[in-house]
């Protein structure tokens, strides 16, 4: 776990903006310039891809563990994908001069950055297996036990339809998931809030790849 000291900490608050995130939000478009990292606080930002003219699926997901702006670490350039609000929050708007900046000054923050970015890596990598390998039931539990560690919320708001839409199911079975999920005590499920009520219960319907995304998950840049 890395963290970063409270000089550096003191800096990357100084030289940002506080904002909120609103669900359904798109932060950077594909092919967008990228003018600021993004550090959220709470809440969660997926990476999204387009599978054909009207489908999308969740690549990656980002929480305070992380930020938005991978692409500066390999030298810039514009964002490769759309970045989407998927849970309420706020984040860090800190443009990308004042990180160069911290990064030049502060060793703890380039090394958290590059952290992170070994972390995302594995992030991507096991999604790529989960979707290919694992029951609908098993990616859901998977995408709210995440959901849960980010939010750090007692219950957060995100519909059936937008993780049917991330995870590339159809909402009926998304629908049937949670309702099984709820009938064995996991989880409650009312008008978009969900509650996790037994992580424990709720882990048991997963698979390992929460496991290995957990394992390298890392302190919040702010905060």
């Amino acid at each position: 776990m890395l963290a970063t000291r409270p000089q550096a900490q003191q800096f990357l608050t100084d030289h940002s903006e506080i904002r909120p995130l609103v669900s359904g939000d798109t932060i950077y478009a594909s092919g967008q310039e990228v003018t600021h990292a993004i550090l959220p606080h709470d809440g969660i930002l997926s990476y999204m891809a387009q599978i054909g003219p009207q489908r999308v699926v969740e690549k990656a997901s980002i929480g305070a563990e992380g930020f938005v702006g991978f692409t500066y670490l390999m030298g810039g350039g514009p964002s490769l994908s759309d970045v989407v609000v998927t849970v309420d929050g706020y984040a860090s708007w800190l443009p990308l001069d004042a990180l160069n900046e911290a990064m030049q000054r502060f060793i703890c923050v380039r090394e958290a950055m590059l952290a992170y970015a070994q972390g995302l890596i594995v992030q991507l990598m096991e999604t790529v297996a989960c979707n290919s390998l694992h029951t609908a039931e098993q990616r859901v539990a998977r995408w709210l036990l995440v959901a849960d560690d980010r939010t750090g919320a007692p219950e957060f708001r995100v519909t059936q339809d937008a993780i049917a839409q991330m995870l590339g199911l159809r909402r009926a079975t998304v629908s049937q998931v949670c309702s099984d999920l709820m009938h064995a005590g996991a989880i409650a499920y009312s008008r978009g809030r969900l509650t996790v009520m037994d992580r424990e219960r709720l882990a048991s319907f997963g698979c390992e790849c929460y496991r290995r995304i957990q394992a390298v998950q890392l302190q919040p840049f702010i905060g």
